[in-house]
């Protein structure tokens, strides 16, 4: 006889016994504190009894009566369909644990990127039909378009939401890079954040003495001037780019530092950077204000003055000329 068969079958008899003590505990009638062989030590022998709890044990912790295995009618993937949602799952834990940790202060294009690519790979290696096999469209169509959450598909669509959301393709290269412009820009931040903090552990000295940010305008004038230059420049190549797409930005990371910058160096420093064209403008200002007086003024000087003469008509000239004869004749 099969022994397999044998505790089977000892275990499907223990199980009415094993749903009576279940029972006794719902309803109330033995607490879980008291011990069940009180209860049914006059129904069952002792080894009889060490069984149902064995039973009772293994039920609890997920065992069931028969052997472990799935239904005959549940789908199952192969072992390379099986790898490729193994790969795009490890991938997609990594890539999300980048953005999380790279949310403040945002460094998210710059950090994630190389990420970002690799779960795009993965994910086209899923929706991808190589060779156009059977297998590779079973796969696809297992692991994409199955059941109606689409858990695949939906998590991708997130990813490539989120990154496009955060312009990150502004920042990089067509070869998946950080682009020279932002490399030279976080370079420029870095150094500009450095300045500030060499120069407020310097004034950070004297606590009797309330907090003078004079030394960080000082000293850090020149470095914010570039950083704000360079951004200048960025966001009108970027304008120029994309005058069909009006209202684009730079990428997340460069806006967020620049954001930042500005901040610590207006709110928190109260500093500020003096315009460099003032004169100029004052100048041509005031050029513009008095061309019109120098304009009236020479053309009053230059000009010359004529008196008006009175010119007589002919006709009144030989009527005066008659009058004076006849006059004289009398």
């Amino acid at each position: 006889m099969d022994p397999e068969g044998r505790v089977a079958r000892r275990r499907s008899s223990l199980l009415p016994w094993l749903l009576l003590l279940w029972s006794r505990l719902a309803l109330g009638t033995l607490s879980f504190g008291s011990s069940p062989h009180g209860v049914l030590h006059d129904l069952l022998s002792e080894q009889q009894l060490l069984e149902v709890e064995d039973l009772s044990l293994s039920l609890l912790q997920g065992g069931g009566l028969g052997p472990q295995s799935l239904p005959p009618d549940l789908p199952n993937l192969d072992p390379e369909c099986r790898e490729l949602l193994l790969d795009f799952a490890n991938s997609s834990a990594e890539l999300t644990g980048c953005i999380v940790r790279s949310a403040r202060p945002v460094r998210l294009c710059q950090t994630c990127y190389p990420l970002f690519q690799q779960v795009a790979n993965k994910m086209d290696n899923i929706s991808r039909a190589v060779g156009n096999t059977s297998e590779s469209h079973s796969c696809a169509r297992s692991l994409l378009m199955t059941d109606r959450m689409q858990i695949v598909v939906i998590l991708s669509e997130f990813f490539n939401s989120t990154w496009k959301e955060a312009n990150c393709a502004n920042c990089l290269t067509n070869s998946q890079e950080l682009s020279n412009s932002t490399v030279y820009f976080l370079s420029l931040f870095n150094h500009t954040l450095t300045c500030f903090e060499h120069n407020l552990q310097e004034s950070s000295h004297s606590f009797l003495q309330p907090r003078n940010y004079s030394e960080v305008c000082k000293n850090c004038r020149e470095a914010y001037k570039n950083l704000s230059s360079l951004y200048s420049e960025m966001q009108k190549k970027n304008e120029l780019e994309n005058k069909a797409e009006p209202g684009t930005h730079l990428c997340i990371d460069v806006e967020d530092a620049m954001n930042i910058t500005r901040k610590l160096w207006s709110r928190t420093f109260n500093c500020s950077v003096p315009c460099s064209d003032t004169v100029p403008v004052i100048a041509v200002s005031v050029f513009i204000l008095f061309l019109p007086v120098v304009f009236y003024l020479s053309s009053f000087l230059h000009s010359e003055q004529k008196k008006r003469k009175l010119i007589l008509p002919k006709r009144l000239k030989s009527s005066t000329s008659f009058a004076n004869i006849h006059e004289n004749s009398n």
